[in-house]
């Protein structure tokens, strides 16, 4: 065997793993076919995973997947911004349904944000640069 039979193997092994990390831009998510990203975890010591939602944006699916290993393994957790999680208060039953429920409403208010983020520069990008090949719209024309 040569050498550089070995460092091609290896190669191809680190271009797969590039593939993989920018298919998946933060841990516990992935992008369904249709693009909604999904987040669940592992329960610890068990075979069973939480689901933690459906989102429109990764970020919003990496802070469910984050909120949800903070109250699983406490600050000892691998976070995905481990800047933005805060303990706003005990979460007294442990329980997979609670970490679920805590998870999903982080993830909803994280993309409902998102949304009227991207929404806001959607509506500033119409008003600067209409597009002029295309047809005026009944409703706005001057004929009434």
């Amino acid at each position: 065997m040569e050498a550089g039979e070995c460092c091609s193997t290896s190669a191809s092994a680190a271009e797969k793993r590039k593939e993989r990390n920018e298919d998946k831009p933060y841990r516990g998510i992935r992008m369904r076919k249709w693009g909604k990203w999904v987040a669940e975890i592992r329960e610890p010591n068990k075979r069973s995973r939480i689901w933690l939602g459906s989102y429109s944006s990764p970020v919003a699916a990496a802070r469910a997947y984050d909120t949800a290993v903070f109250y699983l393994r406490g600050q000892s957790g691998r976070l995905n911004f481990p800047d933005l999680v805060f303990q706003e208060d005990e979460l007294h039953d442990m329980s997979a349904a609670s970490i679920r429920k805590r998870a999903t409403e982080v993830g909803a208010k994280v993309d409902a944000q998102q949304n009227i983020q991207s929404s806001e520069t959607k509506s500033s990008r119409v008003n600067e640069k209409p597009d002029l090949n295309q047809y005026p719209n009944p409703e706005n024309s001057d004929e009434d």
